[in-house]
């Protein structure tokens, strides 16, 4: 079979699985999650098996250290992935739910009902552990998916969907409801992105290459971000001790992810009091510091920044610093330099708070809290399948909800329109 044929007959499968799910009750769905958890922990050896092969193939193939740690699949990860499927387990189903009801004048009663969105086309790197992420939350939002992680995690992939088809095999589910794309061609994705018949929405979660590419070669919808220059400010009125503690946690604690801060924006009435010990810690953590010339003039040993430093989103131990003249100055940074991902402000002055998530135009703001919380489970959502700052449908993580959209159902008694 060819790979044209390939996605041709998934994508069919998909949409023939998508009609099955719209009926299924929620306790179905649940007894599936439970039993892909259970399977998943029993079937642990077979797992580390599978994903040392990918593993050394990446060693061979000269992986940065960064790239094999997120491509491992080790006990404790194994764990959360169960946990995870448990935590969406709990959570309301929201297919069917009624989001309104109201009566006309003619006596039509109109409602506005939850439906799964039908197929989506999930187009990933690396992360192995993000397959069972998605799947769960298609599965439980009654949606189909047709999964293409990096050739890197093959092996993996293929491991953990034959144990979910397991799953969804014995509690009496289509297992074509999950696929995983079985091969390393990189034309796979360009004709997946072709099937617009089949498919109903794509979802890139990676690098801003793969994501740019997926939205300039596909015919179907797109739910995206490109990337994540988040900000944290310091206001003149803030904490000086915790804006310390969250920026340094919004910078280091994992500084490869797209919630990150990028730029720490400091107002000049706190910089002398701020930075000083704030950049020494930093320092310390091995964060390399590009200031503006107010902030390398206050502290020797600060990088002069450049212009290309306030858009970049470095994903590294590398940190913009800014001193700024008032909240106004703050708010423009981010208007012309944020992605509408996310971003904090540290301040005890509560009408400054309100100006700034009003005013803040991102997917996520945060007030006296690191931006690192902008994730479907940090934010209640039991897991993401990636986060959007499309606006169009959704805005911020895509958890359940994010994965419906409504349809309107009408009930009436005879009426004709005249």
């Amino acid at each position: 079979m060819s790979v044209d044929e390939l996605i041709a007959t998934m994508g069919k499968d998909a949409k023939v699985a998508a009609r099955q799910l719209r009926k299924v009750a929620r306790s179905q769905k649940d007894e599936a999650l439970e039993l892909m958890a259970v399977k998943l922990l029993e079937r642990e050896e077979q797992i580390k098996r599978e994903n040392a092969r990918d593993l050394a193939a990446a060693e061979d193939q000269g992986l940065s250290d960064a790239m094999i740690d997120r491509l491992t699949l080790d006990t404790r990860t194994i764990q959360a992935m169960a946990d995870g499927l448990r935590e969406i387990e709990t959570l309301p189903d929201p297919v069917g739910q009624v989001t309104g009801m109201w009566k006309r004048p003619n006596g039509l009663l109109v409602g506005r009902v939850r439906i799964p969105l039908g197929v989506i086309g999930f187009i990933y790197e690396s992360r192995p552990n993000v397959t069972v992420d998605a799947a769960s939350l298609c599965l439980k939002s009654g949606n189909a998916v047709i999964l293409k992680g990096g050739s890197e995690a093959l092996h993996s992939n293929l491991a953990l969907v034959d144990i979910l088809h397991e799953a969804l095999l014995e509690s009496g589910l289509p297992q074509k409801a999950i696929q995983v794309i079985p091969t390393r061609d990189r034309e796979a994705v360009n004709i997946l992105l072709r099937k617009e018949e089949d498919v109903d929405l794509v979802i890139p979660r990676g690098g801003e290459g793969l994501i740019r590419f997926v939205v300039e070669h596909s015919r179907i919808p797109v739910l995206k971000h490109y990337k994540g220059v988040c900000h944290v400010y310091v206001d003149e009125f803030a904490d000086l001790e915790m804006a310390s503690d969250i920026c340094f946690n919004a910078k280091v604690q994992r500084p490869g992810v797209c919630n990150a801060m990028e730029t720490m924006l400091v107002h000049q009435a706190v910089a002398e009091d701020f930075l000083p010990s704030a950049v020494s810690r930093f320092q310390k953590a091995g964060v390399e510091i590009r200031g503006c010339p107010q902030t390398a003039a206050l502290i020797s040993a600060v990088k002069p920044a450049e212009a290309a430093d306030w858009p970049a989103e470095f994903l590294d131990l590398i940190l913009a610093v800014k001193i700024v003249s008032s909240v106004e100055e703050a708010l423009d940074h981010i208007e012309r330099y944020g992605s509408n991902h996310t971003e904090a402000i540290i301040t005890n002055d509560y009408r400054v708070s309100q100006r700034f998530l009003e005013e803040v135009d991102s997917s996520v703001v945060l007030v006296n809290a690191s931006t690192r919380f902008n994730d479907g489970n940090q934010l209640g959502l039991g897991a993401e399948i990636g986060i959007s700052t499309s606006k169009l449908h959704a805005y911020g993580p895509m958890g359940l909800e994010e994965l419906t959209t409504t349809k309107f159902v009408v009930y009436g008694n005879g009426q004709i329109r005249s």
